[in-house]
Parts: C-alpha cells; structure tokens; sequence
C-alpha cells in the first residue's frame, strides 16, 4: 500500500463536489469529525453503557465520553504518526500540497469519535444478546430463506459491522440517497479495524483484524469500492488488511478502556486505592528527574493525575511502534495491537484481569446484562413478527410503533426477508439502554404510558 492512495480526501460514493473547501479554515477530516458529532447515531451514546449500565455516578463514562475521549487520544497519535510521515514521504505533499499532521489527527480522531457508533444498548453483552436470539428456536422462521453468510451476520452481531451500515447506509424510508453520512474514504478505512464479512472471521487467530468482522453482507460491496479507492490489500475473497490508521484508532481505544475503566472503578469503590497505586505505577515510568508521584490530600486527583501521565506515555510509545513497524504495515506482514507491544504490557494485562473480575462482573452489572438479553430478545421477536406477519392485529400495533425510517417509502415494507430483518435489528440496536426498557415494559404491559 502506498500513502498517496491511502490518504483520500474523495467523499465516498459522491457524484459531484458539493462545495469548494478552503482548507485552510477546515479540512474534510475535520468535516467527517463534525458531522459524526452533530448525528443523531452519536448522540444516542450519551446512554449507551460503557462500564457500569445505567449508571447513578455523573463521573461514570458512558459510550459518548468514552468515544469523546477516544478521539482526543487518536488526534494525538494521528499528529505524531503523520508529523514523521511528512518527512518520510515527499510524495504526500506532491499529491496534497498543504497536507499537514492535523490532517492525520483529524483523520484519526472522527474515526475515533465513531466507532461505537455501532453498539447495541447494555455494552457487548448486547451484542451477544442479540447474536442468542437469531441462535434460538424462536428466530428459525425468519432465518429460512436466507444465505449462510447472511444468517452469520446475524447469529454472530458485531457492534463494529452495525457501526459501518450506520455511515455508509441510508434507509430508503429516508430519502432517495445511498451513501449514509457520506464521510471520506480514508475515514471510512480507518474506522474499520476488521475488513472482512462474517464468514471470514477466523476463531483462534492471533492476527488482530481477523477475530472479527467490521460490515454485514449488505455493506459488502461498499467496503470494496472504498478498499479498491485507497489500494487496500486483499487478505482473501472477500477480505483486506487494514488501513493502516486503523491501528491507531485500535490502539486510542485501548488505552482509554483499560486505564479510564479502571479509573471509574475506583471512583466506584469496585478497586481500593492501594490496590490501583500498585498496579498502576509501573505504568508512570519514574526515573530520576521525572517524578510523579506528588501526593494530593484527595486520592481522586491522585488518580487522575496518574491516569493522565499513563496515557501520555502510551500514546508516545504507540505512535513509535507504528512508526518503527511503518513498512510491515504497508505490506501487510504486521497484524497485532500495538497495545501489546508497549514495554509495560505485564502490567496492562494486570489492570485488564482486574477489571473484568472486579468491574464487568461486579453483580449489579451481571443482573442489568441478563436482564438486557431478556430485552433485546423480547423486542427482535416481537417487531420481527411484525414485518413479517403484518396483518395480525397485534402485529399492526407494533408496526406503527417502528419508526418510519425503518420501512420503506411510505412505510411500505421490503420484499427481501434479510433487509427486513436487517432494518429491525438497525432499530432495535439503535436504541439506548433507558428507550430499549422503556418500549419493553410497555409493549408487555409492563408499564404504561403516561397519556398527560
């Protein structure tokens, strides 16, 4: 792969520049970021879990903080990264004259900004919860005229994969367009860190784009006319290597669910402060004349001051390791995290065992994520029913129920059983954790409406 291809400033699938750009006021990465930002997809993450579900703490990250944060450390890496490819590579500036390293940043940072724009409500056990009901009995019917791979998509839900039709997708109960959000190329690639379909995914590897899929088999042709724009190496018939960009938008979020995550568990009482001081301090890297261990009267700030010195050190040491691997990258011979490159991985291994036996399985957390499968589950059967089935009376209430976005023109619905199911999966995963208890309880008789 070569940068003057990977860098692309081309909006995908647009058939005519929309408006000159100055680009010295704002670059059409930043443009991506904006647009991300002002999107009703990602407005939804305010309540969409990230540690705790549901959480009472106003200090507690939820998907959008998170993802807000995650941009602020890909920005950093995508400016270091691209300071040091400006030299290197003369031909960037001979293709984009006036291309500066907060391009990269920008770059890196709405790819950031969006992606867990993608996930279901309660976190990744929704994920699963959704991938349990189109396993169980109850799904069969719906499942019967469909290709194995399109069954896969969905007995297998991927957050990522739900993400890239969310930017690429346009609802034709929308408008007459075809391309989402109509981002960049390059934003597209790098949001995507599996280039592959569902029924590439290999269990078992240790090739970090591999272990997932990033679009479902209505997205495939998509991803291959982005892959085919910026010269993405094929990795099989249906499959590429990644932008390789993407590995600093893997390597942001990262670094900021294993140190953040653990910080909101401490503030939430989950790890005792020795325990964090222990684990966390080989992670400052003192050394003579760089010290950080001043001591504040509130264990708070302490950990805050800490977790911002930690972050600082991986993103330096991530950005190097992309660097030094810079070549391999290009040609396709290095796939693995940089996360697990870093010096002090021991001790960010640590902090990760911690967090899942003493956060992500905290009990509160464990009964909200059962309760999710019982949500998410309950809802996919009940408007599944619904398209499928829509001149039962019962069925036509939930009909009116979906949004209108969801349907076709005029609320028509497709003929085609893998869209329709597809479309109520997109709305049921749209949801957020509150809405998707909300609408359960009420289609149950749970709860009513309030009518005044």
């Amino acid at each position: 792969m070569n940068w003057e291809r990977l860098i692309s400033k081309k909006r995908f699938d647009a058939q005519t520049k929309e408006h000159a750009t100055d680009e010295s006021v704002r670059g059409e990465f930043q443009r991506d970021y904006d647009r991300l930002v002002f999107s009703t997809p990602f407005r939804r993450l305010q309540n969409k879990t990230q540690v705790m579900p549901m959480p009472e703490s106003d200090f507690v990250h939820n998907r959008l903080t998170h993802s807000l944060e995650t941009s602020c450390v890909g920005r950093s890496l995508g400016r270091m990264v691209g300071k040091v490819l400006l030299e290197r590579h003369p031909a960037i500036l001979q293709t984009y004259p006036g291309m500066l390293e907060s391009d990269f940043g920008d770059m890196v940072a709405a790819a950031c900004l969006t992606h867990d724009i993608g996930n279901p409500p309660f976190g990744h056990s929704g994920e699963d919860a959704i991938s349990s009901f189109f396993r169980s009995p109850e799904a069969a019917v719906f499942l019967q005229n469909l290709t194995p791979a399109q069954v896969s998509d969905l007995q297998n839900f991927e957050g990522n994969a739900a993400g890239f039709r969310i930017i690429t997708h346009t609802h034709p109960g929308q408008s007459t367009g075809t391309c989402g959000m109509r981002l960049t190329y390059s934003t597209l690639a790098t949001f995507t860190k599996y280039p592959r379909p569902s029924d590439a995914v290999v269990k078992g590897t240790k090739k970090a784009s591999e272990k997932k899929y990033g679009f479902f088999q209505a997205e495939q042709a998509h991803f291959r006319k982005i892959a085919e724009e910026l010269g993405l190496l094929p990795a099989g018939e249906h499959a590429f290597h990644r932008h390789p960009m993407a590995f600093l938008v893997e390597a942001a979020d990262d670094i900021c669910y294993r140190i953040i995550d653990f910080e909101d568990g401490c503030r939430l009482g989950l790890i005792p402060f020795e325990q964090a001081r222990e684990l966390l301090y080989p992670l400052l890297n003192e050394r003579p004349g760089k010290v950080h261990s001043t001591t504040f009267h509130d264990w708070r700030e302490q950990l805050g001051l800490w977790r911002a010195v930690i972050i600082n050190n991986l993103i330096y040491e991530c950005a190097g390791i992309f660097l030094n691997h810079e070549e391999e990258i290009l040609n396709g011979t290095f796939d693995q995290s940089l996360i697990n490159l870093v010096q002090q991985k021991a001790a960010l291994d640590d902090i990760k065992k911690i967090s899942i036996d003493q956060i992500y399985r905290h009990r509160p957390v464990l009964e909200i994520e059962a309760a999710g499968f019982e949500v998410l589950g309950g809802l996919l059967e009940a408007f599944l029913k619904a398209v499928f089935d829509p001149s039962a009376g019962r069925h036509r209430k939930y009909l009116d129920l979906v949004p209108d976005q969801f349907l076709g023109p005029q609320r028509q619905l497709s003929e085609d059983a893998y869209e329709k199911i597809l479309n109520i999966t997109d709305f049921i995963s749209g949801l957020t954790d509150s809405s998707a208890i909300s609408l359960f309880r009420k289609i149950k008789g749970i709860e009513l409406p309030r009518m005044y």
